[in-house]
Order: C-alpha cells, then sequence, then structure tokens
C-alpha cells in the first residue's frame, strides 16, 4: 500500500461537482475521485478544523466507533472496478482487526477527523493516478476556478502558492464537467 495525503478538494463553479485529490507522499503521482458534494464539504470541513454544531454523519460513526471499543488504525482505497473507486476502514477493537467497506469520500472523511492514514493499492494508483511533470506545470499559465483545501503545514510539504498549484489548472482545463464520465466516481 502506498500512503497518501488529501492534496485539495476542487470544485466546478458551474455544474458543483467535486473532486477529492489525494497525493502520494513520496511522489507528485496524485489520485482524483469524483466525489458528491456532502462528502466533500464533510471532508474540508474536518480539515479546516471547523466543528459543527451537533455531529454530521461521519462525526457519528467516529464516535460509535469509539463507544464500541474501536480505534480506526487507517483507511485504504483497496480497488478500483469499471472506474469505480472502492475503500476499507481498518479498525482495531479488542484484540481484533474489522474491515468494513466503504465509499472512498465516506473514509477519507472519517480519516481526515481521526488524523489517521490514508492509502492506496498500488495497482489503483497505477490505473488511476495521474503524475504532473515540470513541462506541463509551466505550459499551463490559465487561470482556472478552485478552492484548494490546504493540508496543516508541517516541515515536509512543500508551500501552496499559485504558482505550485499550476499543476492542477491543466488536469481541470482538461475536465468535461457539465458530463462528467460514469467511471472515476463513487457509487452512492
Amino acid at each position: 500500500m502506498i500512503r497518501v495525503v488529501v492534496d485539495s478538494i476542487r470544485v466546478s463553479l458551474l455544474t458543483q461537482h467535486r473532486v477529492v485529490v489525494l497525493r502520494e507522499t513520496d511522489s507528485k503521482r496524485y489520485l482524483p475521485i469524483w466525489i458528491g458534494p456532502f462528502e466533500a464539504d464533510a471532508i474540508a470541513m474536518a480539515i479546516q478544523g471547523h466543528e459543527p454544531q451537533r455531529p454530521m454523519t461521519h462525526d457519528l460513526l467516529k464516535a460509535t466507533i469509539i463507544d464500541l471499543d474501536g480505534q480506526i488504525s487507517h483507511i485504504f482505497i483497496n480497488d478500483i472496478q469499471d472506474n469505480t473507486f472502492f475503500a476499507r476502514i481498518v479498525i482495531e477493537q479488542r484484540g481484533r482487526t474489522v474491515e468494513i467497506d466503504a465509499r472512498p469520500s465516506d473514509a477519507i472523511a472519517l480519516a481526515v477527523r481521526t488524523d489517521v492514514p490514508i492509502f492506496v493499492e498500488a495497482h489503483v494508483l497505477d490505473q488511476a493516478g495521474v503524475f504532473f511533470d515540470e513541462e506541463e506545470q509551466a505550459a499551463s499559465s490559465e487561470t482556472t476556478s478552485r478552492e484548494p483545501v490546504e493540508e496543516p503545514e508541517s516541515e515536509n510539504e512543500p508551500e501552496l502558492n499559485d504558482e505550485t498549484m499550476s499543476i492542477f489548472r491543466n488536469f481541470i482545463n482538461t475536465l468535461n464537467l457539465d458530463n462528467p464520465p460514469k467511471g472515476g466516481q463513487e457509487n452512492s
């Protein structure tokens, strides 16, 4: 399994479709996954440290797992079939390991709430991962509307600015957000 972090959440201002972009921690390979607006908001709220007045679904799931003497170990995106992603939530409970099937967006929303690692199986990144090289970055100078969600700053994370984020402009500009593909998105 390959460790990734939530790099950003992209929003089309025209269609309101969302893409969560995961970034491999040891390279510049990215994994874009189409997600729903509620899941995108749930991920963004947790990353930005916003606490709702009442528990959201992912907060409820977190509290339930904890109340049942469980601890989330990690989540991983384990498969892609017909361009649909699949994920697992791994829970340690009373000396046993429990894996729960989940949509990637729900698993990611839970992971950012519990500060656990996110992993992707190598074959998923090989099939759906995207590399952005410096030539693509230099060629992309057009501005695209976006709402990035940044990771908390750490010493190992690169600074996010217009120049470093421009690698996504080319990718986003190639998306047909008026008619997203049937594949590459989650099942609801």
